[in-house]
Order: C-alpha cells, then sequence, then structure tokens
C-alpha cells in the first residue's frame, strides 16, 4: 500500500471527532492524482492508551517508581483492579458501540470515583434535560478524567487529552527548552506513539510525511515523530504545516528546527505541498516553493518563488475522511452544558463556508495574517454538493462549520439550498452577532438544520466593542441571541477581559450584562478568556494607538503570544477566578439573584447597568417595515382551503378560510375570497425550490396591477400570523 505522502495530525487535538486539516489536503490531492495516506495519531494513541493491559502495566511502573505521591493517586492506585476492570467497555460504550451500558454506568457505585467525582452534587438536576445517556458519557469522562490525573502525577506532567507537552509550544521564543526536552529519554506516551508510527511508516512507505500541527498541545509530539523518522528513516522527507507554523513561526530563524523538518509551509497548504511533491521527483534546479521554510547552506531560507498563484476554493476538493478510523473517536461530555457538549460529543463532518473573515477587523485578531485576510465564499451549491459527498463518505449527517464568522448571505443561500435538496442535516458555525441576523434569518437557518451558534461578545461594553472594532453593540447583540434562542438554536458566547483600557467597573459591568443575558435566557453557554496580546493584531503592530507596552524577547523560534503592560496597571488575572465561577452557575441556571460581589474575593465597585438593561434591549422587532429588494419566502405547507360566505346588510362577501398545518399545530387565516386567491397563486413562487425568489417590491408590484395598497395587506392581522409560522422577509 505505498503511497507518496502520509498526512498526520500529532497528539492530541480532540476525542470526538478529526482535526479537519488532512481531510482537506487529502480532498485536494485527489484532484490532482497524488495518492495519500492519512492518520489522527492522537486518536490512535489514545486507545491504545486506555486499555486494560496497558493501564495495568503503568499502575506498576507507578508503584514500582515510588511515583504516588498525593492522597488521590494513592485512591487511584488502590483502586487500580475496580478502574482497570471496566476500561474497556466505558470506551467501547463512549464509541457509541454499546449504548445500553448506559444504565449500568448511571447505577451507584458502579465507576470507582475520586477527585474528578466531587462536582457531582446536582448530577439529577443538571442532566434532567440532557437524559441517561449524556449523564452516562459525563459519569464515563469523569472517570477517563480520574485516570488522566493519575498519568499527570504519576507517569507524564505534559499529558493531556486534547493536548500534549503544550507549555512547550507556549510563547517559545526561543527553541531551547523544546530541543532540550526532545534530547531525553521517550516518555511512555512517546513510546505508544512512535510505535504506531512505525506500523503505518512500514505499511505506507511514503516519499513525503506532513504534519499538521494546529495548536501548541501538537507540538512536541510533532518533532518527537519527526525524530523518529529522521534517525529510522532518513530518506523520508518531511515536512510541518497547520495552525502552529501559520502564527508562531514566521520568524523562525534557529537552524536546529530543521534536524527534524525538511520543509515548513505557511498558509494555505494545497499548493505547497504540491509543489513539495513535484520537488521529490525533480532533481534539476531551480526547484519551486511557495510560503516554505528550509535549510540552505545551514541558513533558515524563506522560499516563495513559485509564480503559480495559490487554488481557488472551488479547485480545492471535497475534504476526504477515508483512512481515519471514523468509527473509534470517543464522545465525552465533560460539563452539563448541551452546547458544551457539541466540542466534544459526537462526530461531526467539519468544512468550511468561506475561507477568511468577511469583517477581518477586529483589533485583537490576527487579521493581517492569509487565512483570515483572504476573504473568499464558496457558492452555496457548491457547499451542499460536498456536504452530500461527505454523507455518502461517512454516514454522517451532522456538520460543524469551522468559519472564523460565517457570512449571514451565505448561510442564508446555504439554508435555502440545503432545504430546496430536502435534505436532513444538524449544522452549527461561529458568526459575528451582527443585525443581518433577523428573526426570520434565524428561523430559516433552524429550519434547514442549524441547531447552534457561537459567536464572540467579547467585552460587554460599547466603548471597548467600539475599540475593538468589533462592528457590534450590545444591544444588538441581544437583539439576535434574542431572535437565535427563540427559533430554537442554542448560543455559546466567547467572552473577553483585560483589554487594553479596560477599567475595574467596565469588567464588572461586563458581568452584570452577561449575568442579564442568561437570565433572561437569550445565551446558553459562554466562555472567559483574558486578552492576549499576538504579533500579528492590530494592537501587536501598532501597540501605542491601544496605550500598550509590549515586552519583546529575541525571536528565533515561535513568535505569536507578546507580553505587555497596558496603562491602567490593572491586574485583570485577579478577575479570573471569580469570571469563570459566575459563568458555570449561569450555565446551569443558578446564582442570578446573587451579587456581583460574592463571585469574588475581593471588593469591587457596584455595576453601573441598570437591573433591566438587555430586557429593554430586545424589546420586539419593528414588523412594519420591509426593504423592496427583500426576498420572500414560504417555508410551509399547502393550506387546506374552504369557500365561505357571509351577508350583511343584504350583501355577500366571499372569503376564503386557509388552514396551514405545521409539525406542531394548526393556523387558521381568513382573506376576502379575491385577496386569497392572489395569495394562493403567489404561494408556488415563494417555495424554496423556486431558482428566484420574489422579492417584496415584485410582489407589491404584482398586487397593485389588481388592488390597491399591498402594505394594507401585508401587514393586515391575518399575513402577521403566517409571519410566525413559515412566512419568511429574508
Amino acid at each position: 500500500m505505498q503511497k507518496d505522502l502520509l498526512l498526520i495530525t500529532p497528539p492530541f487535538t480532540q476525542l470526538n471527532t478529526p482535526y479537519p486539516a488532512t481531510a482537506y489536503l487529502k480532498g485536494f490531492l485527489n484532484t490532482k492524482a497524488i495518492s495519500a495516506f492519512q492518520m489522527d495519531l492522537g486518536i490512535e494513541v489514545i486507545l491504545k492508551l486506555f486499555t486494560k493491559d496497558t493501564f495495568a502495566q503503568l499502575f506498576d511502573y507507578a508503584y514500582k517508581n515510588d511515583t504516588i505521591v498525593t492522597a488521590n493517586g494513592q485512591r487511584i492506585y488502590s483502586l487500580r483492579h475496580e478502574y482497570l476492570q471496566p476500561l474497556d467497555v466505558v470506551i467501547r460504550f463512549l464509541q457509541g458501540k454499546n449504548s445500553t451500558f448506559a444504565r449500568q454506568i448511571c447505577t451507584l457505585n458502579f465507576l470507582p470515583q475520586a477527585s474528578r467525582f466531587e462536582q457531582l452534587d446536582d448530577l439529577d438536576y443538571a442532566f434532567g434535560l440532557m437524559g441517561m445517556q449524556d449523564k452516562a458519557k459525563h459519569l464515563a469522562t469523569l472517570y477517563l478524567e480520574d485516570l488522566s490525573d493519575f498519568i499527570i502525577e504519576c507517569i507524564d506532567p505534559n499529558f493531556g487529552f486534547s493536548r500534549y507537552a503544550e507549555r512547550l509550544g507556549h510563547s517559545a521564543n526561543a527553541f531551547d527548552e523544546l530541543y532540550n526536552e526532545l534530547q531525553k529519554e521517550r516518555t511512555h506516551i512517546d513510546t505508544i506513539t512512535v510505535d504506531l508510527l512505525e506500523r503505518q511508516l512500514h505499511k505506507t512507505k511514503p516519499k513525503l510525511v506532513c504534519f499538521s500541527v494546529p495548536f501548541p498541545g501538537n507540538l512536541y509530539s510533532a518533532f518527537r515523530c519527526a525524530q523518529y523518522i529522521k534517525t529510522h528513516y532518513p530518506t523520508i522527507k518531511i515536512a510541518m504545516g497547520g495552525g502552529f507554523p501559520n502564527t508562531e513561526l514566521r520568524s523562525l530563524t534557529d537552524s536546529r528546527v530543521f534536524e527534524f523538518f525538511d520543509f515548513i509551509t505557511l498558509d494555505d497548504g494545497e499548493l505547497p505541498i504540491e509543489l513539495l511533491h513535484t520537488n521529490l521527483s525533480k532533481t534539476e534546479e531551480p526547484q519551486e516553493y511557495k510560503r516554505t521554510f528550509l535549510l540552505e547552506n545551514d541558513t533558515v531560507t524563506y522560499k516563495n518563488n513559485a509564480v503559480t498563484p495559490d487554488y481557488k476554493q472551488a479547485q480545492v476538493g471535497t475534504p476526504d475522511y477515508s483512512d481515519l478510523l471514523l468509527t473509534d473517536y470517543v464522545s465525552v461530555i465533560e460539563i452539563a452544558n448541551p452546547m458544551h457538549s457539541l466540542w466534544s460529543d459526537g462526530r461531526w463532518n467539519k468544512l468550511t463556508m468561506a475561507h477568511g473573515c468577511y469583517w477581518g477587523k477586529c483589533t485583537f485578531c490576527d487579521i493581517s495574517l492569509d487565512y483570515i485576510k483572504i476573504y473568499e465564499p464558496i457558492a452555496a451549491k457548491l457547499l451542499v454538493d460536498r456536504m452530500e459527498e461527505l454523507i455518502a463518505q461517512t454516514s454522517e449527517y451532522g456538520f460543524h462549520f469551522v468559519d472564523e464568522a460565517a457570512p449571514p448571505a451565505l448561510m442564508k443561500a446555504l439554508a435555502l439550498e440545503i432545504i430546496k435538496r430536502k435534505l436532513v442535516v444538524s449544522w452549527w458555525t461561529n458568526i459575528r452577532f451582527e443585525k443581518n441576523f433577523t428573526k426570520d434569518l434565524c428561523l430559516l437557518l433552524k429550519t434547514s438544520g442549524c441547531i447552534a451558534i457561537s459567536g464572540g461578545l467579547e467585552v460587554a461594553s460599547d466603548r471597548l466593542l467600539k475599540l475593538i472594532d468589533k462592528g457590534v453593540t450590545v444591544k444588538q447583540v441581544a437583539q439576535v441571541t434574542r431572535n437565535l434562542t427563540e427559533a430554537n438554536i442554542m448560543v455559546h458566547s466567547y467572552l473577553m477581559y483585560g483589554y487594553p483600557t479596560q477599567t475595574e467597573q467596565e469588567t464588572v459591568d461586563s458581568l452584570e450584562m452577561v449575568r442579564q443575558l442568561f437570565e433572561i435566557g437569550i445565551l446558553q453557554s459562554g466562555f472567559w478568556h483574558q486578552f492576549a496580546l499576538t504579533a500579528h493584531s492590530p494592537i501587536g503592530i501598532n501597540p501605542s494607538d491601544y496605550g500598550v507596552t509590549p515586552h519583546y524577547n529575541t525571536i528565533s523560534f515561535a513568535n505569536n503570544d507578546v507580553h505587555f503592560s497596558d496603562i491602567t496597571g490593572i491586574d485583570h488575572s485577579k478577575f479570573s477566578y471569580g469570571l469563570k465561577k459566575s459563568l458555570f452557575n449561569f450555565m446551569h441556571g443558578i446564582g442570578f439573584e446573587l451579587p456581583l460581589q460574592n463571585w469574588f474575593d475581593f471588593d469591587i465597585s457596584e455595576t453601573s447597568i441598570p437591573h433591566q438593561f438587555i430586557e429593554e434591549c430586545i424589546e420586539n422587532e419593528q414588523l412594519f417595515s420591509t426593504k423592496p429588494t427583500a426576498k420572500i419566502v414560504w417555508l410551509g405547507q399547502w393550506p387546506l382551503v374552504e369557500e365561505t360566505s357571509k351577508t350583511k346588510k343584504g350583501q355577500t362577501f366571499h372569503q376564503l378560510q386557509l388552514t396551514f398545518h405545521s409539525k406542531t399545530d394548526a393556523i387558521t387565516i381568513t382573506l376576502n375570497k379575491d385577496h386569497g386567491d392572489w395569495f394562493l397563486d403567489q404561494l408556488d413562487l415563494l417555495l424554496p425550490h423556486n431558482a428566484k425568489l420574489p422579492t417584496f417590491s415584485q410582489l407589491k408590484k404584482n398586487f397593485e396591477t389588481t388592488f390597491e395598497d399591498f402594505e394594507l395587506f401585508w401587514y393586515s392581522k391575518p399575513l402577521l400570523k403566517l409571519r410566525g409560522a413559515g412566512l419568511l422577509v429574508l
């Protein structure tokens, strides 16, 4: 089974679904008839590590080497037989291969319990809405996290389910610490990793191995694997690309990196990898490279001499998930929150609606880099073609669109195309909470299968949102989250504290805004993170414009996060615990009545935000205004029609009674016969399968060829009744 290329995601990313970079790349290579095999080394290591046989060896090792030091570690070791006995069966359950086991897992005292189970007080309450399967997944996750804690304490302090030796990659301006770590003996996890790698190298015999390194927590293992290949397969060439080098290694000068890798590519990988493949069989000079670091005359050299332009998104092919162990991924639920479970529970086909970000202005974001800067949307028809191809390949009907910010116009077109093809899918993505997400657009998205949305509220302060250049206000965010929630689409918000010039008062007020959003029920999930200054953001490029003083180090390896101080002199980290603790409670629907002071162990000021602020922001949208260019669509069924008449003062009035049945109820409206006949004639044109849906102005013009005052008809009570039942203005 010899292949030209072996594509590898090194440990660790996600347990439940493959990181999509190698699938994207393999899909492209298929269009060029370049043979490639891909593997998610992370999930393979986890599945090898969490077995009865391997873990029994780890328990023996810890005991013999006297590495069990804490009471928690001693408890787990004492209960080692109870931990080992159900391990293989629990993994199978989390893989979805033994769903009936949920009842056993939920039985009191079935799984052994150490420190991770201390958070179980309100388990029945928390999972009342999520059911036994989810409760069992949560218990099984805590059981695995107990074992993970044992690994960290007794076997390998660098271990983590979704990262490995992450600290070695974080802000590593110099290569020294990572290089020194690589000179040490392999850890247990290294040994498992290289054993699995060796099997694949022997099987596929690649000419080029490409490591996709999305995060700092993948970096160490990528280097360890590359070290093994260099030692045992010196003729194989090795490349590294992905999110980490794209953002962190643009200033690379340390030649020691090339003791491990032959090439490091930046930004979109399709053309750089194609050229590396071409160069393998091309010995004459000059060889062409696209955005590639290599070692030339013992000096790190950046080569970008290819004149060929990058491929358009329509040319890169459909992601190909073949070779990956799709049925073996492990679904976990770390906390009892339906939105959070999307990241860790279930397998999702990953696609992108648009390359880059259509907004591209946020001052904290890497908008100077190609992955943000170059915006290129994909046509909705091509997107849905790719969705159908992936369904056929993976038998999975769930999609996670991994956009920086999915554009509303394209989301609308995508939703209409899904509905037109009668596809039954679930999907979710990331957005900006902008005003185009009207109530009607949200209803359309829900009808097409959208189940959840994440987006950045960042700092809930209009002054700071303007400074960020976010292009939204708090009021706007509240209205959009209300529209999404009312359409039964879950909403997750990314929240930020410590933005340059942010005052303590603004942090307190931001928390109050978030409290109100959760209390009203228009936000279901969130995550606080402290502002980090990155080298490629507008703040990083022009720090003095934002009151920031950066503290630069000499760069020879990674360059992204920059230490800094801002003019306020505030230690924002002191807010971290209180913000996260309050949010955890809000996500569980509790703690709203508590004063904000209760979340902090230091004095904070009273909030200046009125108690009803968010409630006043979300007063009903004005329905009595429609753009002439707005498209009109009917998502409901054809009505049952009954003609009636009534006589009043000797005059007979003919009416049509239209009954529209939905999945859950029925709506009946009555129109005069002439208006009713006209409306029924138009209804066919309003169905989503029509290539050209009529606009508001076209309907108005058509109506007024026979009748008068379309607005009076359109905003009448019967039509307004239909507006909430599938008659949408987009």
